[in-house]
């Protein structure tokens, strides 16, 4: 999404520039990047971000130079079915469309509040037309918030039409293109408003502060996750040894994990990783863990016999089995793995196949898709 540019674009929008930025709103089929993701052309020629993994950059790259002299946004689409799509690149069997604008100051006067809500992790849509039958309206954006709104589309029915629609949006964490009539007219056609949801990113909770634990919190922070280490040990739970880690807590995991979700920190996108393997630890934490009302993961680090002594001991503590069958133990995809980091990455691919419906198979023997279309955890 923006975030992906978004430091490069405050430099250039604080100095008084103007940059172009294509946005990913609608794909289809195998397309190989998600609606939001971003590419920043400063006015310098600098690229920052990516649209599609290097198939239709260079177009985007031509316009996104000319939108920022014209200053007159445009949609372009790209799929297999268009022959200017095999011109650019884009073989990789699927169609994206991508809005195209110029940001600055002037036309975006808001975007420092909002990378400061991103940045504290405060909840922020930005609707922004991207199609509409009179060309002044293309481009105009709305910012909203679960409270407020600034900014209009055009006119008070269609902001308080969009304005409702985009918090519906906002607090499911999804974003994509709503359709209206032109005055925001609810069955109607003509106007597109793509919404991009900025929720807080989803969590990553890792117990216990051991070298597997390190590996792990890497590859959440790599997967986009805000990555809490948290261990009662002292002396483990410092943060350079978890220099990626947003941040390192010294508690007993149980009791964190419960103030987390008494608190509502906890939601149905939040992964929790247990890597401690030691009974006062593990069973208090999971006992909290899987009777939570909506967490995305619960995965467990240890061997067979370890496992059926937790669940032993979690079923003394009165767990049902239909919580115990929300535990992913032993933890991670059967890749192999001997190393931390290759145990990460097995734990990373556990959970990336539950989020979108992967099996782990090869691709070189499966037909169909590559790009799955499961849950959207907000990430």
């Amino acid at each position: 999404m923006m975030r992906d540019v978004l430091k490069d674009l405050l430099t250039v929008w604080r100095a008084g520039g103007t940059a172009g930025v294509g946005t990913v709103v609608c794909t289809y089929r195998s397309a190989p990047r998600l609606p939001g993701a971003s590419m920043m052309v400063a006015p310098n020629g600098a690229v920052t971000g990516s649209v599609s993994g290097g198939c239709v950059e260079g177009a985007v790259y031509e316009t996104a130079t000319e939108v920022i002299e014209s200053g007159v946004p445009v949609l372009e689409k790209y799929g297999v079915t268009d022959d200017d799509a095999f011109a650019v690149g884009l073989t990789c069997g699927g169609t994206i469309e991508v809005f195209i604008e110029s940001v600055s100051r002037q036309n975006f006067g808001s975007l420092e509040s909002v990378a400061a809500d991103i940045e504290e992790h405060r909840p922020v849509a930005v609707a922004t037309v991207i199609a509409h039958p009179d060309p002044s309206w293309v481009g105009r954006r709305l910012v909203i918030r679960p409270d407020t709104a600034d900014g209009s589309i055009g006119s008070a029915r269609a902001d308080a039409a969009v304005i409702d629609d985009a918090r519906g949006l906002l607090a499911a964490g999804r974003t994509e293109v709503l359709t209206y009539g032109p005055d925001g007219e609810r069955r109607g056609e003509g106007m597109r408003v793509f919404v991009a949801s900025y929720a807080p990113r989803a969590r990553m909770l890792v117990f216990g502060a051991i070298d597997f634990a390190a590996a792990v919190a890497r590859q959440g922070s790599f997967l986009g996750y805000r990555v809490t280490v948290c261990d009662a040990r002292e002396v483990f739970a410092t943060p350079s040894r978890f220099p990626t880690a947003d941040e390192v807590v010294i508690d007993w995991p149980h009791r964190y994990l419960a103030a987390q979700a008494e608190g509502g920190e906890i939601d149905s996108r939040t992964v929790i990783c247990l890597l401690t393997h030691d009974p006062k630890f593990d069973v208090p934490l999971l006992e909290v863990a899987l009777r939570l009302p909506a967490v995305a993961f619960v995965g467990a680090m240890g061997s067979r016999r370890t496992h059926q002594n937790r669940l032993e001991r979690l079923r003394a503590a009165g767990l049902t089995d239909t919580e115990l069958a929300r535990l992913a133990s032993p933890i991670g995809l059967d890749l192999g793995a001997r190393t931390p980091e290759e145990t990460a990455v097995s734990i990373a691919a556990e959970i990336i196949a539950m989020r979108w419906g992967g099996e782990g198979t090869s691709l070189s023997g499966l037909d169909g898709p590559i790009h799955r279309r499961g849950s959207d955890l907000g990430i």
